[in-house]
């Protein structure tokens, strides 16, 4: 890929809505409580798309709901059952403003739903889309997708990708659809200049230099693979886990779920799939109560081992993005940058 355009920030909002005419668009955009979430806009003329504060939300809930139902069954003759698929309905859809820490937990979900036994759910809404990112010239306070590899600029994984250079985006297009899309509504586009591309790669050695967080993730794969990490980090993070889940529900790529059958009536019900995480006390949950894990020391433990130890040994890569957002939300100081601390620099 070699080609770059120019999008003039006046022209952001028509090419959008010509776009809408066949998606469905999901941005981020700022609530009336002030939080900034990714949403779905029905009428781009009664919303602000927010693309100056990080949305609190990922992806994740669109191309891996909370709560599914995968199958419907049915027991009309009270003997035997039968299954029926639910076959995926979502309409096809344009992800705008998408940073790149979020791109690269969509391509670590195509790893885990579509490696080997593709899931049909997942693999519908995955090629139903279209993928706009921003590239992050302002790396947010607790971001650390330097140290994961994932940013703050990224050069693939997208239909198009948007760099901020003032009044203007520089464009770049991966997928062929991208190109497509330049090509079909190329009005809104001009040939980037050679002044902008040097613009955008300044944009980029100044947001390298702008993280706040200084995270050795790397030291502490390295610790958990030589199982170095000493046992008073697993002690204080256990203490201080609450369990509520918060971390891994707004991880972006946090992907364990649960499975059960739900009645509807004496003879029909539904096998539904719902978001699980590592640290509840059901997750390794046998028949008879019986529980080979102990929960209150090592449910933590089997979170950051899965994140930066067992995934890097069956992928090459952790599956932490850097966004930070389990720094923002855990009250209870269990985050993954607090584990690498403690973990590298005895900081507890």
């Amino acid at each position: 890929m070699t080609e770059k355009y120019i999008l003039k920030k006046d022209h952001l909002q028509p090419f959008l809505r010509k776009l809408k005419k066949s998606h469905q668009l999901v941005a981020p955009v700022q609530n009336r409580h002030g939080d900034t979430l990714f949403t779905e806009i029905d009428n781009l003329d009664k919303v602000h798309i927010d693309l100056d504060n990080q949305p609190q939300n990922s992806l994740k809930r669109f191309f891996f709901p909370q709560q599914e139902v995968l199958f419907t069954y049915h027991n009309p003759a009270r003997d035997s059952y039968y299954f029926e698929t639910v076959a995926d309905e979502s309409a096809p859809t344009l992800y705008f403003g998408v940073r790149p820490c979020d791109m690269s937990a969509l391509l670590y979900m195509d790893v885990v739903f579509l490696k080997n036994a593709r899931d049909p759910n997942y693999l519908h809404k995955r090629q139903n889309n279209i993928l706009v990112g921003l590239n992050c010239n302002e790396p947010f306070a607790n971001c650390f997708c330097n140290a994961t590899r994932n940013g703050p600029f990224i050069d693939f994984g997208f239909d198009l990708q948007l760099t901020d250079l003032g009044d203007r985006f520089l464009v770049e297009y991966d997928r062929s659809r991208g190109q497509e899309i330049i090509s079909s509504w190329r009005q809104f586009f001009a040939e980037a200049a050679e002044s902008d591309v040097k613009a955008q790669y300044q944009a980029f050695l100044e947001a390298r230099g702008k993280f706040r967080l200084q995270v050795h993730l790397d030291q502490a794969v390295k610790k958990l693979a030589e199982d170095e990490v000493p046992e008073s980090v697993w002690e204080e993070l256990s203490m201080r886990c609450q369990d509520c889940g918060g971390c891994a529900y707004i991880c972006p790529t946090c992907t364990c779920f649960t499975i059960r059958d739900q009645p509807i009536s004496d003879s029909d019900g539904e096998r539904v799939r719902a978001w699980d995480a590592c640290t509840f006390s059901g997750f390794t949950l046998m028949a008879g109560d019986h529980n080979p894990v102990d929960r209150q020391m090592r449910g933590i433990e089997k979170r950051f081992r899965h994140k930066l130890q067992f995934d890097v040994k069956k992928d090459n890569r952790p599956s932490c993005v850097g966004c930070g957002r389990c720094v923002n939300i855990c009250f209870g100081g269990t985050d993954i940058v607090r584990f690498i601390n403690m973990t590298c620099c005895g900081n507890i």
